[in-house]
Order: C-alpha cells, then sequence, then structure tokens
C-alpha cells in the first residue's frame, strides 16, 4: 500500500440482494413451486473517504475514514436502516505497509454504536430488531484491502497465476454469523496509463465457521422483527462464487473490486410447524475508486 501525504481516496461501495424464501421446498411440480416461494431485494450504497493523518511507509500507518452518505433501498419500500447512522461518522486505522489493518477498534466501537440504533423503542416487551444492512458495512471495511493482505510472504510477492487463500464475511438479512473461503489468484499484470494493474480473481465457497474477532454489532437477547424472526435455527448449506479485483501496483491501491456469490440456507420454523424453509441469496459486493 502506498499512501500519499494530504491525499484522500474516495470510494463508492455497492451492496445488493435478492432473497429467495422456499416455505415447502419439497414440491418438485414448478407451477406449484412457483406459489411456495417469497421474493424480495435490498441494496445499500455509500461513499466513503480515506484520508492519511500519520504516514510510515515501513510501519503503521493511520488513515481517517469518513462516510460521507449512506443510502439504503427495500422491495417493500422501507428506507428507514440504522446503517445510514454511519453517514458524517469518522473513524481511524491502522494499516500495514502490506494493506493488513492492525487496529481496527475505533470501528469495532463505531459498530456496536450504531448497532444499538436497529432496535425499536422499549415497550416493555423485550427488544425488538428492526431489519439492518450493519452487516455489509462491516463486510466492506473489515476486509479492506484482503486481497492484498493475505499474500502469505509479501516480501517475495506473487508471479501471474499463483494463488491464495483467505476468508471473508457473508452479510445476511438475518441475525447470523457466515463467512466464506475465497482463493485468489493472480491473473495478469496490465500496463496502463496509471500505472501497472494486478488482475486477482476470486473464488468463493462455504466456510465451516467464520472468525471470533469480525465485530458483532447487537448483544443480549432479541427478537428480530419480520419474517427472519419468525424463522430461526439458520444453517448455511451452500455458497459458490466469484469476483475480481484490481490492484494498481504503482500507486499502491485498490481501483476497484466485484464480488457475486449465491448463497442457500435452511430455516425451522417454530413449534416445527411445516417444512423446513430454503433461503437463497444472491448477493453482488463492489468498490469503485472515484476520480479526484
Amino acid at each position: 500500500m502506498d499512501f500519499k501525504d494530504g491525499q484522500t481516496l474516495r470510494y463508492k461501495f455497492l451492496s445488493g440482494r435478492d432473497i429467495i424464501i422456499d416455505w415447502e421446498p419439497s414440491k418438485t411440480d414448478i407451477e406449484q413451486q412457483q406459489t411456495t416461494l417469497s421474493k424480495s431485494s435490498e441494496s445499500m450504497e455509500m461513499i466513503i473517504a480515506y484520508t492519511p493523518v500519520e504516514i510510515n511507509p515501513y510501519g503503521l500507518t493511520t488513515v481517517k475514514a469518513t462516510c460521507e452518505s449512506v443510502g439504503v433501498r427495500r422491495s417493500d419500500g422501507t428506507q428507514k436502516d440504522a446503517v445510514k447512522y454511519f453517514a458524517g461518522k469518522t473513524y481511524t486505522f491502522k494499516v500495514g505497509p502490506t494493506g493488513k489493518i492492525e487496529d481496527n477498534s475505533q470501528l469495532n466501537d463505531l459498530v456496536r454504536e450504531i448497532g444499538t440504533k436497529a432496535f425499536q423503542p422499549d415497550t416493555g416487551r423485550g427488544k425488538i430488531k428492526e431489519p439492518d444492512m450493519i452487516g455489509d458495512y462491516i463486510a466492506s471495511q473489515w476486509f479492506l484491502w484482503d486481497a492484498v493482505s493475505s499474500i502469505e510472504n509479501p516480501s517475495e510477492g506473487v508471479d501471474p497465476g499463483q494463488s491464495w487463500q483467505s476468508k471473508l464475511s457473508v452479510p445476511t438479512p438475518m441475525v447470523s454469523r457466515e463467512a466464506r473461503n475465497v482463493t485468489y489468484k493472480l491473473e495478469e499484470i496490465r500496463e496502463s496509463e496509471k500505472g501497472r494493474l494486478a488482475v486477482i480473481s476470486g473464488t468463493y465457497s462455504k466456510a465451516d465457521s467464520a472468525s471470533q474477532s469480525w465485530p458483532i454489532p447487537y448483544t443480549g437477547r432479541f427478537q428480530m422483527r419480520g419474517k427472519f424472526g419468525f424463522l430461526g435455527n439458520y444453517k448455511l448449506l451452500d455458497l459458490q462464487g466469484s469476483g475480481e479485483e484490481v490492484f494498481n501496483i504503482d500507486l499502491g491501491r485498490t481501483e476497484k473490486y466485484n464480488q457475486q456469490y449465491q448463497a442457500r440456507l435452511q430455516a425451522t420454523i417454530p413449534l416445527g410447524i411445516g417444512e423446513s424453509p430454503v433461503i437463497t441469496i444472491k448477493q453482488n459486493l463492489s468498490m469503485d475508486l472515484l476520480e479526484d
């Protein structure tokens, strides 16, 4: 990574997903199956600016992140979302020369703070959480430069065709803690007017567990409003997908990335009523560097 004094880089992040719930997955007839499907979608768009505060090319660089805007859309028309409270918020983090974030404590604290905004006012009937996309914010910020920072031997670099492993989070519309394995591969190095561009592909699969160090927005016992509060005991059955990132080697910064995957989860209905619904999530995550 290469940070320049006084240079602010602004990125646009997008996270969108289509959600399909099959309430009776045992049905095989196509016409009958369509009657048991419930479809919805939600998306988030935000712009975040990164400004170096203290630069140390051989040690830890302190970077200030400012969330300039956040917008949310849902197919049911609901735009209220706790994630919007990130707008206008700033925090600093420390990152090493390989892109590995060494201190994310301020972001962790902010995630907890924003998490309290996701709950309805206390009515004496227990805590009730509204739908939110805080997990999508975490997925974009906690893993900012994962593709380059997860290289096993950064001092040796990688050659075209070489692969390496890492793990990323899986944001979902329900309260869950899921992860995906990722296999990165340096596909090629392109020449451009802005410098040499490393094209890094990614292949995703279901991970057995998520890291306990990843931030959690909520604490205590609570009930979630809506159908994802009605369902429970979510189990990730499968996840498959791929993505691509473009990293500018000469300028030491990510130009853009795009990640797509499809995840299938199984849930249960309270008291064992009916079948175990199967939930399909078609997810897209992207980041683009905005021009100065």
